[in-house]
């Protein structure tokens, strides 16, 4: 980010402070206070990738993190939302993809500090470990995560979600069958790997245009216990517990800043995208059971 823009935010950042401060204690009192999913890609020092954060900045925010929220699982995110009622903002971390890198500094340093975490990731990519479309597409090949790795994570007591086989974006398809690959058959594989039951699973790229709501019904369908979009925004008490909103977090400190505290201006630019979830439907002979 430009010197000027870090500039600007940061007197952005304190001037409007104690407004938001304000404006936070209020949400508080009514019980109305934000839960927060933040989410990550890849942590490491070479600045590879646009969603490269550095183990530096990545150690500032966590630490930032810790001293101003409750760091929550995602579970316990769902839950607040579920209640109607949460009376202390709270931040559940979350990674997308599944790069090995975060392995060497970052995931050690959660599961060290016991703060809970969600990891996503793509099968295919991990099963195989073919670099994911939007590296190879820059020209940057990057090693995934291994399938070591990520049963290691699992015995950790990582929460390990799925992010499709092979980081489809869902929302340009139709087929029926490719979609049941790309949410089913992945969360199958990655049941096999892990030995656990995989509860959550995140949209790849995350964007509006990457979500359909064939998609966040068959996530339903499959038994997922929610799904996770990533155009930024906020989940509140009452909100669809289903669908969480995540924010993506940048290698900087300020923006992280602006979007937890709740910056008006992050506020009036979100949009939340509802997609109605309808019941399964019971076999007749079922229901006729239970009558």
């Amino acid at each position: 980010m430009p010197l000027w823009k870090i500039l600007l935010l940061n007197l952005y950042y304190r001037g409007s402070y104690p407004l938001r401060a304000w404006q936070n204690a209020q949400r508080r009192a009514e019980g109305r206070s934000p839960v927060i999913v933040l989410f990550y890609h890849r942590i490491a020092d070479d600045g590879a990738s646009p969603w490269t954060a550095s183990n530096a900045i990545f150690k500032r925010q966590i630490r930032w993190l810790k001293r101003h929220f409750e760091l929550v699982s995602l579970g316990e995110s769902q839950r607040r939302i579920r209640a109607g009622r949460n009376d202390r903002a709270c931040v559940a971390i979350t990674f997308d993809d599944g790069y090995a890198d975060n392995c060497r500094e970052a995931l050690p340093l959660l599961i060290g500090e016991r703060i809970p975490f969600t990891y996503f990731v793509s099968t295919h990519h991990i099963l195989t470990g073919t670099p994911f479309p939007h590296d190879l597409a820059r020209g940057c090949p990057l090693a995934p995560n291994t399938p070591r790795q990520i049963r290691d994570l699992a015995l950790a007591g990582v929460e390990i979600g799925a992010h499709t086989r092979t980081h489809a974006d869902l929302g340009r398809i139709a087929d029926a069958d490719r979609l049941h690959d790309e949410l089913v058959v992945a969360r199958q594989e990655l049941e096999e790997l892990t030995g656990t039951r995989v509860r959550y699973f995140a949209f790849p790229y995350g964007q509006h245009v990457n979500l359909s709501q064939a998609a966040f019904q068959l996530a339903h369908d499959a038994g997922y216990e929610g799904a996770c979009s990533a155009y930024g925004g906020f989940n509140f008490p009452g909100d669809d517990p289903f669908h969480i909103q995540r924010i993506h977090v940048d290698d900087d400190m300020i923006r992280l800043k602006n979007w937890v505290t709740m910056a008006s201006y992050k506020l009036r630019s979100i949009k939340r995208y509802q997609y109605e979830i309808q019941p399964l439907e019971m076999p007749a002979e079922a229901a006729g059971a239970g009558a």
